[in-house]
């Protein structure tokens, strides 16, 4: 019989990731991936693109990994997942842009990850400025983390699947949770990687301008953040309220206070919250 430690490899509802069909099914018609890898199990996807990064790894490759044991979210925050229940993805990019237009990498991956699971898993989610994705019931889905290095972007996606309820903190949330039933990762990745495809060939083609590509507008109807009332905590603290306005032309927050106009770029927040 086999121990408790073996068994959640083989857990039915949590069948393996198939890399090499993944891989081909991606990057057989794509222009922009070149490579997909699943590992069992890594430190940090992202930690790993970005030393690849440095020994000039292509554009368009593809890390995943079924177990992730020291990865990281925005401001260095631990991001944990079991085995095989969520998608832990990141990917390379080497957008040919003004550096300050990379702002808008994490919302453009916010909304291909909001249509994939839309689409695939016919779940409703929006996105929080900067980097979440939410269920309607506001609980979190994922968390988003944008690494520069220098030319080069490395994006990673930490995805609840299908993690069960004493899997997850409170504010957290999983595809699975959210339906009832498990959500096959597969298809999901793919669906997500074109979906990021297709916005990142519009945006790097008008050089990052987000009006010009449709970026803008598109990530509006994600949003769940801009037009609300919200409170922001700073790093050193303090809070500031106001109304989230829009997003500018370099993904910074435009939030309207008592005391002026402010914007917001990702580094300067520790957290926003709807109030």
């Amino acid at each position: 019989m086999p121990d408790a430690s073996s068994s959640r490899w083989s857990d039915l509802d949590r069948p393996a990731l198939d890399g090499v069909t993944l891989a081909a099914a991606l990057t057989r018609d794509s222009e922009l991936w070149r490579s997909l890898e699943v590992v069992e199990e890594i430190g940090s996807t992202n930690a790993a693109l970005v030393a690849a990064a440095a020994e000039d790894a292509p554009e368009g490759s593809v890390l995943v990994a079924e177990h992730q044991v020291a990865g990281r979210g925005r401001l260095d925050r631990v991001w944990t997942s079991p085995p095989r229940a969520g998608l832990t993805v990141s990917f390379l990019l080497r957008p040919d842009v003004p550096a300050a237009r990379r702002g808008w990498l994490p919302l453009l991956t916010g909304a291909a990850l909001g249509e994939a699971v839309g689409e695939v898993a016919g779940v409703r989610a929006s996105v929080k400025w900067p980097n979440d994705l939410l269920a309607v019931d506001g609980r979190k889905l994922a968390g988003i983390l944008a690494e520069s290095t220098g030319r080069a972007v490395v994006v990673g996606v930490g995805l609840n699947v299908n993690t069960t309820a004493d899997e997850l903190p409170d504010t957290g949330t999983s595809l699975a949770r959210v339906l009832g039933a498990p959500v096959d990762r597969g298809p999901l990745l793919l669906a997500f990687l074109r979906s990021v495809e297709r916005r990142y060939r519009r945006w790097t083609a008008a050089l990052g301008d987000p009006i010009a590509s449709g970026l803008a507008e598109d990530y509006l109807a994600w949003s769940s953040t801009v037009g609300t009332e919200v409170a922001v905590t700073l790093p050193d603290g303090s809070t500031l309220e106001g109304t989230a306005q829009a997003v500018d032309w370099d993904g910074r927050l435009v939030v309207a206070t008592a005391n002026g106009t402010v914007e917001l770029a990702t580094g300067d927040v520790q957290h926003v919250r709807r109030v």
